[in-house]
């Protein structure tokens, strides 16, 4: 299974065995998302042909939203990444400039893939219930019960996304995410900080406001989660994404009673993932 995985500023291109969990080729490469859509598909077609695929391969491709993963059409607008995307069939675009089969190609949400990778070989081996929840530029989440997606119901936040829920009148990302933290502790402090980078390295150097911000922040988070994962009975939770090397800060401000495993290599999570879900045809 060739498998691309596209991120903010990255696509990463491998070969996956899916049935021995192995990724036998891993090459990552820049991507600009602000460029034109042209620009765009001739990057991610150039990481794929890199892996110098055949003709009978098959293709899954973990991508973040909004995107209509049925029929491979970007839903991109407005979001500050991949806007120009907006209305394009990747489907029939990467098919054409890799080139390959259109029906070759399974999308997946970037979230499913890394908790299904998790799910099939890492942290959430062997949970019937569990979650993914990716921290950086905003959150991202995914539900997953024996093995299948959950985006719909009572037990989980519309579409399964945790970053449409509010605290207290106030959306989630408005309160958890790098633009949050820095306009949070320029608020206290009237002093710039380069995200959540910078506010853990004061943080850890004993600087009180920037753990007041750390704290309060993840606190809201904390108890948002803690009522959907109560709702939904889950047994792990699996953390991804930049924010969670400062997990020694983010943990205990959580507080939450389900166990919570930090992932350090999500890249490989939602290849593996992606991989998967293609070859079962989900």
């Amino acid at each position: 299974m060739r498998v691309l995985e596209i991120g903010g500023s990255h696509v990463t291109a491998g070969s996956v065995e899916v049935a021995g969990h192995r990724i036998l080729d891993r090459q990552r490469h820049s991507l600009d998302p602000s460029r034109d859509a042209l620009s765009i598909v001739g990057a991610l077609a150039d990481a794929a042909k890199r892996l110098l695929p055949g003709p009978e391969d098959r293709w899954a491709v973990a991508m973040p939203g909004p995107f209509d993963y049925v029929n491979g059409v970007s839903l991109h607008e407005g979001v500050g990444k991949f806007d120009q995307l907006h209305g394009v069939n990747l489907r029939e675009a990467l098919a054409a400039a890799i080139p390959a089969d259109p029906a070759a190609f399974t999308f997946v949400n970037d979230a499913d893939a890394f908790l299904l990778g998790e799910w099939v070989d890492g942290a959430a081996t062997g949970a019937g219930r569990c979650v993914a929840v990716t921290l950086g530029t905003g959150i991202g989440s995914s539900w997953l019960a024996d093995g299948v997606v959950v985006s719909s119901g009572p037990d989980v936040p519309p579409d399964g996304e945790i970053h449409f829920c509010d605290v207290d009148g106030v959306n989630i990302e408005d309160l958890v995410s790098d633009r949050a933290l820095v306009r949070g502790y320029h608020a206290r402090t009237g002093t710039a900080v380069d995200g959540m980078r910078g506010l853990a390295e004061l943080a850890r150097g004993g600087d009180q406001d920037a753990r007041v911000v750390v704290g309060t922040a993840f606190g809201h988070l904390g108890r948002l989660l803690t009522e959907w994962l109560s709702r939904f009975g889950a047994e792990v939770v699996v953390v991804g994404g930049s924010m969670t090397g400062a997990w020694d800060l983010i943990e205990p401000a959580l507080g939450l009673t389900v166990p919570a495993r930090p992932v350090a290599d999500t890249e490989r999570s939602a290849l593996l993932g992606a991989a998967y879900a293609g070859s079962a045809g989900r």
